[in-house]
């Protein structure tokens, strides 16, 4: 499978999930959870899109995306009450509906609590996206599709993440734009 194979995937689920009335859940750690915050604000407001959604300035087309990385007061229940390897799983769970994607960030590929949120997912009948660096055997078990970016550090291997995450959001925008 060359490169470009796995992120026309990504957008095809993406694409059915939100023509569906699915919605994008994300979850990483470090890095990647910026990522997730970033790949929200990207879709709920827009990157390049300057129309107003149906007339209502400033408002502006939104794409459903909610980032398990955000909210601090669950996260740290969870991660008391049942350990940091289900907070995200837990949020899948609660959040997640069958056609519902999940876009799981791993540098390493090793990350329990992403692996964990993956395969509740990928029970649920979501789909699920992975990113990850040159590490995928743990992401092959839960994904419909990973796309991996090895690289020699994981700055090398985020660089090539959110280049890849920007054309998604970008053709995504294109797609639904009104």
């Amino acid at each position: 499978m060359n490169s470009s194979e796995p992120i026309e995937k990504a957008f095809r689920i993406l694409r059915q999930s939100f023509r569906a009335g699915g919605k994008l859940l994300l979850c990483g750690n470090g890095g990647s959870a910026a990522d997730c915050e970033h790949i929200v604000g990207e879709l709920m407001k827009g990157m390049n899109n300057d129309r107003f959604a149906e007339g209502w300035a400033p408002l502006r087309p939104a794409l459903p995306a909610i980032s398990l990385c955000s909210q601090v007061g669950l996260l740290t229940a969870i991660i008391n009450d049942m350990g940091a390897d289900w907070m995200f799983a837990q949020q899948v769970y609660g959040y997640g509906k069958i056609g519902d994607v999940l876009l799981a960030i791993s540098t390493s590929g090793k990350s329990m609590n992403v692996i964990r949120a993956m395969e509740f997912a990928q029970r649920k009948n979501m789909y699920v996206i992975g990113m990850t660096g040159g590490y995928t055997d743990l992401f092959d078990k839960f994904c419909d599709v990973v796309i991996s970016c090895p690289g020699e550090t994981a700055a090398d291997v985020q660089e090539q993440h959110q280049r890849i995450y920007h054309e998604l959001c970008l053709r995504l925008e294109e797609e639904f734009r009104q």
